[in-house]
């Protein structure tokens, strides 16, 4: 038998509504008590005075890279920068190559983490065949295989017929039991005939001279996704929300209990459309933009930011999941437009998170309008955070049913743990990342907030006391 005690930290299970100083005690991989001195004949101790433990934080959109492309990520090296964001869970989209469109991909990811990866990796599968929108995977084969759930993530789900069948075929499906309970079904929200471009439509873009999405190219997808979730009676999860028309679309659809969930990564909440911006000096060749911030959907405007975090504030939005997309050296150091999308976010989930301020410094931070003499309180409160990082995303897609126990510290449940500083301020270095992928705008930037330690089922996978 083993048991590690993690020994007086404030607790915050927002599951259990705990948020208590107390020890947690776990026994052979699982938690076996959580309470005043529950760890004080355990084995091994971890001394968490002045820090806060909680459920190891669960990411429901992450791309790992592998199989395929290797050389941004494997499912080793993603991991391991899961770990040291306090990521104990990660669900990976499937825009690799091949993409997981088959039970013997789905095999594949599943059999790698087990052997490579630092923590739990939950495979997404296609939505269609190769991702290419024509026809639909075979979406029950998937999900035996052990697909979690569906998305063509990269890509939208364009043909609106093929949405619905994919709907009406995820609803029948579950992981577990095979019972109508249904899959969720993640769309990437974006109207590929006003897309097109590489940032956000507005005076940034302007000033730089590149091609701008409109909010309207995901706002109208986001609107034919909940009236496809109200037909169909099946479950949406709209993927990395951006603008405030998309949270005001999500919110009427709630009022109406359909059945739509939703997430927002860091970047959307922390960082506006003028992190593009830089100045002289600051990137090779002293370019007047940084290829870094570039991001699909786009970083958009600080009224859109401040919309976002309201809604997760309301319950509107579920969760915050990272879209960590690494890339290679090369496919950023290059020409705006040729340049990839995306940016590595798991090491920096957290601190973006709790550096996120009223007042932005060059693109971190966004702007929310207090009313005069209001008493000032954190724009997002630990408590709300952590459950965004915790039980919300496995309650979105349903998690528990694959793995139980998932996103709290119940007893019997997995000893997953992340053990965090919130005051604690770091600079990013992305040269020292677990990640292959250094591509990040936050380079040379302080965040407030660290994780200390992570714990995956009772064994220390990262430790920076």
């Amino acid at each position: 038998m083993t048991s590690l005690a993690i020994r007086g930290g404030r607790v915050i299970d927002p599951a259990n509504g705990l948020d208590a100083v107390a020890d947690v005690l776990i026994v052979d991989g699982r938690v076996a008590a959580v309470g005043p001195d529950a760890g004080a004949d355990a084995s091994e101790t971890i001394d968490a005075r002045g820090l806060v433990v909680t459920p190891g934080f669960v990411d429901i959109h992450c791309h790992l890279r592998e199989p395929g492309f290797e050389h941004k990520e494997t499912i080793a090296t993603g991991t391991l920068a899961a770990a040291r964001g306090g990521f104990t869970t990660v669900c990976a989209m499937p825009n690799t190559e091949p993409p997981i469109d088959s039970a013997a991909t789905v095999e594949y990811v599943l059999r790698t983490a087990r052997a490579q990866g630092a923590v739990r990796v939950l495979p997404i599968a296609c939505v269609s065949r190769r991702r290419a929108g024509k026809e639909l995977a075979e979406l029950a084969e998937l999900a035996a295989a052990g697909a979690v759930a569906f998305s063509d993530d990269g890509s939208p789900v364009a043909d609106a017929h093929l949405m619905r069948r994919a709907l009406e075929y995820a609803s029948m499906l579950d992981p577990s039991t095979a019972l109508r309970t249904g899959l969720a079904v993640i769309d990437h929200c974006e109207d590929p005939s006003l897309s097109g471009g590489v940032m956000h439509e507005g005076w940034v873009a302007t000033r730089l001279g590149l091609r701008g999405v409109p909010s309207a190219a995901e706002e109208t997808m986001v609107a034919r996704d909940i009236a496809l979730a109200e037909l169909t009676a099946s479950h949406v999860h709209i993927a990395h929300v951006s603008t405030a028309g998309s949270v005001d679309l999500i919110r009427a659809a709630k009022a109406r209990a359909l059945p739509v969930t939703a997430e927002v990564t860091p970047h959307h909440l922390a960082l506006t459309h003028d992190a593009v911006l830089t100045g002289p000096g600051e990137t090779p060749g002293g370019l007047a933009y940084d290829t870094n911030a570039k991001v699909n959907p786009p970083l958009r405007t600080p009224a859109d930011a401040a919309a976002c975090l309201d809604g997760l504030l309301d319950g509107t939005i579920d969760c915050i999941a990272t879209d960590h997309a690494p890339h290679a050296v090369e496919d950023k150091l290059c020409e705006f437009d040729a340049a990839a999308f995306g940016i590595s976010g798991l090491e920096t989930a957290l601190g973006l998170c709790l550096t996120v301020t009223d007042a932005p410094t060059r693109g971190v931070g966004v702007v929310r309008e207090r009313p005069r003499g209001a008493v000032h309180e954190p724009p997002l409160p630990l408590a709300r955070l952590i459950e965004a990082l915790t039980i919300s995303p496995v309650r979105s897609l349903g998690l528990d049913r694959r793995v139980e126990g998932l996103g709290t510290l119940s007893v019997g449940t997995p000893g997953d743990v992340a053990i965090i500083d919130p005051e604690a301020e770091w600079v990013v270095e992305p040269e020292r990342f677990a990640s292959k992928g250094r591509n990040t705008p936050l380079a040379g930037r302080t965040l407030k907030g660290r994780v200390v330690a992570t714990v995956y089922e009772g064994t220390v996978v990262f430790d920076d006391r």
